[in-house]
């Protein structure tokens, strides 16, 4: 790995900003710059996102390690720390904000999009609480790895632009290596937005924020007979959608609090979260989550959760009467279970191969989960070996050796091949649809551990560089990095994740 050591700033302004939270009332955010660093150096560098948010690719990598790591301030920027409120694990705190990521500014992307630019682990905001501001080299490689994961994946999800070091220490448990994460997002705007200006009892600002969402993700909706209303129940669709998504392809968040929840749709703060590698409903990995609130299977309950409590801050809008305010939040938070179930039972479909509907579709896959779940099955596996045996009847024995007890899977088979015939795709097509919906590669856990551990220690970025590399590509067969798609050997199983902060 070849660092890019610190370079003289040029004057060329990479950011085209312009800054529409920054025009925002003064009780949304505290202005507050970056805290310098002592030898920042650029270890990645996601040109091809740069170029398509439009920003100056060759300024950005001669002077990356100064900008990103916040020593620099790049001309336009307006630095300021995000004001918002949340339920961690449940429980109410009236100030959370960004206590160690500053928000630069905002660019509209080649397509038109307004995108956030912010440094996360980039020093103290006035929302620190007594912390330290900073980030560990660890959890920076694990956002950046698993949200271009995710997006590979095809998943709605905040990007990664850059990683630096700061070449100087954070002290945690113990001693670690410092960084700073650039993060890219629609927009930063949290559920618990909504509930730092509710909980003062400031609805002012609370329909100021609405307004703002509207125009900035919702604009279809600005003239809507109850605009408030269907910015809720837009809000709750795109959370069903995306809960469903990650279910897809056996993702755990880890820490779904209300402060986790974008308003634009997408997937954010990627601290203990994981995929799967045997198949639990109930699987944990978080180490702060000690009663499985965060747990696989909970996920779409939180999420419907979470968006309660959204509905708390916003219903005072939806009508002027108070009793049908409160009906209409409740009939769209039942409406977003039937949204999610739909999602789910259409990509799960998908999964295995079906493109038309019928009543026993439910019931074939959760036998298939069941089965999976009895027999600690790998979950990503088990559905790319099912396009294999989509194809060919041949491939089965690499499929049924996934499970415990091979021999309960041959009934199950037997029940998808008789509903199969009931498709009107071709067999290859079949197959090769299956495939673009179960990927090969996903960052599994143990790999990603290995490459934070390699950068941390030794500061070999090699193995980072090479998992980035194989889950670019997730649904490509790529024979040369087959040891990437198989599960963990006996002893490298991860079983806590953590938050880093």
């Amino acid at each position: 790995m070849n660092y890019v050591p610190p370079q003289p700033a040029s004057e060329t302004a990479p950011f085209p900003f312009d800054n529409s939270y920054a025009r925002l009332p003064a009780n949304f955010y505290a202005r507050v710059e970056p805290t310098p660093v002592a030898e920042p150096w650029l270890i990645k560098f996601n040109r091809k996102l740069a170029e398509e948010l439009g920003l100056e690719a060759e300024a950005l990598e001669r002077d990356g390690a100064a900008i990103f790591s916040g020593n620099k301030i790049p001309p336009g920027a307006e630095p300021l720390a995000m004001a918002y409120a949340g339920h961690q694990f449940g429980t109410f705190v009236p100030q959370l904000g960004d206590g160690r990521a500053i928000l630069l500014g905002e660019v509209i992307d080649r397509s038109g999009k307004r995108r956030d630019i912010q440094l996360k682990g980039s020093g103290q905001t006035p929302y620190s609480r007594r912390g330290d501001g900073r980030a560990a080299l660890g959890p920076v490689l694990r956002e950046y790895i698993i949200s271009e994961a995710m997006h590979a994946l095809g998943i709605p999800t905040t990007r990664a632009l850059a990683a630096t070091v700061t070449g100087q220490p954070v002290y945690r448990e113990q001693i670690l290596p410092g960084a700073v994460f650039t993060r890219v997002a629609a927009s930063h705007i949290r559920v618990g937005t909504f509930q730092f200006f509710a909980a003062r009892g400031d609805m002012e600002s609370v329909k100021t924020l609405a307004d703002y969402v509207i125009e900035r993700h919702y604009p279809e909706l600005r003239d809507s007979e109850k605009p408030y209303f269907s910015l809720f129940k837009a809000v709750a669709a795109r959370q069903a959608e995306l809960i469903a998504r990650w279910l897809h392809v056996g993702f755990i968040h880890g820490v779904m609090n209300t402060d986790n929840m974008t308003v634009s749709g997408e997937t954010i703060d990627f601290g203990p979260c994981a995929f799967m590698d045997a198949y639990d409903p109930k699987k944990v990995f978080s180490s702060i989550d000690q009663f499985g609130r965060y747990a696989y299977a909970n996920q779409p309950a939180i999420g419907q959760w979470n968006l309660a409590r959204l509905a708390e801050t916003l219903v005072p809008l939806f009508d002027p009467v108070a009793d049908t305010a409160v009906n209409l939040a409740n009939d769209a938070l039942t409406e977003y279970g039937s949204i999610f179930q739909r999602h789910w039972l259409d990509g799960m479909r998908r999964k295995i191969g079906l493109a038309t509907e019928e009543d026993g579709d439910l019931d074939l896959i959760q036998s298939l989960l069941t089965l999976m779940h009895e027999g600690n099955a790998d979950f990503t596996l088990v559905f790319r070996r099912l396009a294999a045996s989509a194809e060919d009847n041949g491939a089965d024995p690499a499929l049924v050796e996934l499970f415990e007890k091979p021999g309960t899977v041959s009934p199950w088979l037997g029940d998808w091949r008789e509903r199969l015939t009931r498709e009107t795709l071709e067999t290859s097509a079949r197959a090769a649809a299956m495939r673009t919906a179960n990927p090969a590669f996903i960052p599994r856990n143990h790999r990603v551990e290995q490459a934070i551990d390699a950068a941390t220690r030794d500061a070999d970025f090699s193995l980072f560089e090479a998992l980035l590399d194989v889950t670019s590509r997730p649904y490509e067969d790529r024979p040369e990095h087959e040891a990437y798609a198989a599960p963990p050997q006996a002893g490298e199983e991860v079983l806590q994740t953590f938050c880093g902060t």
